[in-house]
């Protein structure tokens, strides 16, 4: 076997692509309409008609958990997108200016760790009401100072190396240098770190849906899903089995990619194998 392919690797592909292709399939197909309900059939058991059964108002469960894995992809590819945009933009200003400039960038970044997105939630809900983009802009705010020190701290080290020298010795202004030779040297572990974000937004949107500041009814959300199903635990415990298992899936799938990947780009952990 190849010695990049690792166990981390593979097991996080397949399970990042099997999410993924749910999510994407839900676009053009499902078992039934996620919405519809029918409480003839409330706490169906699985069937050839419903493969997992039907919740506590006859909605289907399959379609709902498909439906729910397409929200989680759409709001943690936007939030990753805006923040990463933002972080990455703001790391490498820093990095090029340096000075007083940095150690401001630096220092709001700190502050943005210290601000949890639940309260952010919270405060936008108030002013917006809750919603599927109050989850996205709250989780976009959290990724922008990991990708502003993510990026500023690789491209401090890129800015030391000879052919960044020598660009500047032939005039290049500090801005091109930052799009010709900072930026894509500095996309690999930027890349990474997306990676891992990822699995932290699918989180960070179960966790607020499950309090009700993300995706609202009738629209599905495995972080709702598992609110609703918290009084019926004993009732009928699949309820929280099936959302809970598909969290787990995204969240290790995309943690033991960005791993993997981090693994495979890091020299210095590549040296340690070989040695």
């Amino acid at each position: 076997m190849n010695r990049h392919l690792t166990p981390n690797l593979i097991l996080g592909a397949i399970l990042v692509a099997l999410v993924v292709g749910v999510a994407g399939l839900s676009l053009i197909w499902t078992p039934h309409d996620h919405a519809l309900m029918n409480i003839r059939e409330r706490f169906g058991a699985p069937s050839d008609v419903h493969w997992l059964g039907t919740d506590q108002l006859g909605r289907d469960i399959v379609s709902q958990l498909m439906v729910a894995a397409r929200n989680s992809m759409t709001v943690a590819l936007i939030a990753v997108l805006m923040g990463g945009s933002i972080g990455v933009a703001l790391g490498l200003l820093a990095s090029a200016l340096g000075g007083w400039f940095e150690d401001l960038i630096m220092r709001v970044a700190d502050i943005g760790f210290a601000f949890p997105a639940l309260l952010f939630a919270i405060m936008l809900s108030a002013v917006f009401g809750p919603s599927l983009w109050v989850a996205v802009l709250a989780i976009a705010f959290i990724n922008i100072p990991v990708f502003a020190r993510v990026t500023r701290g690789a491209a401090n080290v890129i800015w030391t190396r000879d052919y960044v020298a020598a660009a500047r010795a032939a005039g290049q202004g500090r801005f091109a240098i930052s799009r010709d030779h900072i930026l894509p040297n500095v996309a690999a572990p930027v890349i990474v770190q997306a990676t891992i974000e990822f699995a932290i937004a699918i989180l960070a949107e179960a966790a607020l849906s499950y309090l009700g500041l993300g995706a609202q009814p009738p629209s599905p959300s495995w972080g709702r899903m598992l609110s609703e199903a918290q009084t019926l635990m004993f009732m009928a415990p699949q309820l929280a089995i099936y959302p809970g298992l598909c969290i787990m899936a995204a969240v290790l799938g995309f943690s033991l990619l960005g791993d993997a990947l981090r693994d495979l780009t890091d020299p210095r952990l590549t040296r340690s194998r070989q040695a």
